[in-house]
């Protein structure tokens, strides 16, 4: 799970991680595709281009295979209050129905979210150790997240990149291991999300035809570094001020399969509307 330039989200069978990897300006796409390849050789060394794929349930026309994907990253906001009140705002939603939903709050209030959320939203960790537990103070591992229920875990966030010095290597390595915790882990499972950095909480967003651009090429790069059926088969999101007033648009792009939400996905209805935004994607179809 994850994304580059992109982000990466993977989901498996019966444990499924989202990661991100680093997010760079839209006009140094490229370089930050080839600075990404460490990170995709680490995951798919691991996978070894299994196949393991399970029919989609998406009913939208996308450039990659299954559902649109819409994540919600709380990020270090919330008290049990508001996030009482999020939770609500959410299980009393309409939520289209061909949409896969995650939200990942705060890890210490992971519990309380999954205990009082409507099935339809799953629940995602924000972070996970490279490896299984031990004495790494404040790190908690896939094994953990497991035991806890949790399905998701975000690797590589740019916040996470910058400030906290993450690599593409060790997040790949990450990445790679959370996978590891599934029986039969496939590149089928691997979603990828491309957040400008720029973009990121500043309220600027990407044009569509920018947006569509870089998801052409990270497919691309997929399609020549790692093959043309996981390239085909993998979901690509856009995250960068994602907000109900520019969804719309941003989903009726071809590889535009759906998004990552900062800011917004603290705002019950309108990350609802972003959520529902799907029905774009099928109107362009």
């Amino acid at each position: 799970m994850a994304a580059i330039s992109t982000s990466v989200a993977s989901q498996v069978t019966s444990l499924q991680f989202s990661g991100l990897c680093s997010a760079r300006k839209l006009s140094d796409h490229s370089q930050s595709l080839s600075l990404s390849q460490s990170f995709f050789q680490s995951v798919d060394s691991h996978l070894g281009l299994s196949s393991s794929h399970r029919g989609s349930r998406g009913v939208v026309t996308m450039a990659g295979a299954g559902p649109f994907f819409v994540g919600g990253n709380w990020k270090c906001n919330g008290t049990k209050e508001s996030i009482s009140k999020l939770v609500s705002d959410l299980n009393s939603a309409k939520l289209e129905d061909d949409v896969d939903v995650v939200v990942a709050p705060p890890f210490l209030y992971i519990d309380q979210v999954k205990s009082s959320l409507t099935e339809q939203i799953e629940v995602s960790a924000q972070n996970c150790w490279i490896g299984k537990g031990g004495a790494f103070t404040g790190e908690m591992s896939a094994e953990q997240l497991k035991d806890i229920g949790c399905k998701w875990v975000i690797l590589g966030h740019s916040e996470r990149r910058h400030i906290i010095g993450e690599t593409d290597e060790f997040i790949g390595k990450k990445a790679a291991y959370a996978l590891s915790q599934d029986a039969v882990p496939g590149w089928d499972d691997i979603v990828v999300a491309y957040e400008p950095v720029w973009a990121i909480g500043t309220g600027k967003v990407a044009t569509t035809v920018q947006a569509q651009e870089v998801h052409v090429a990270v497919r691309d790069w997929l399609k020549k570094n790692v093959s043309s059926e996981v390239a085909a088969k993998t979901r690509i999101i856009y995250g960068g001020s994602v907000n109900g007033g520019n969804c719309a648009e941003l989903a009726k792009q071809d590889d535009i399969d759906g998004f990552l939400v900062g800011g917004a996905s603290l705002k019950g209805p309108e990350f609802a509307t972003i959520v529902n935004s799907v029905t774009s994607k099928r109107v362009a179809a």
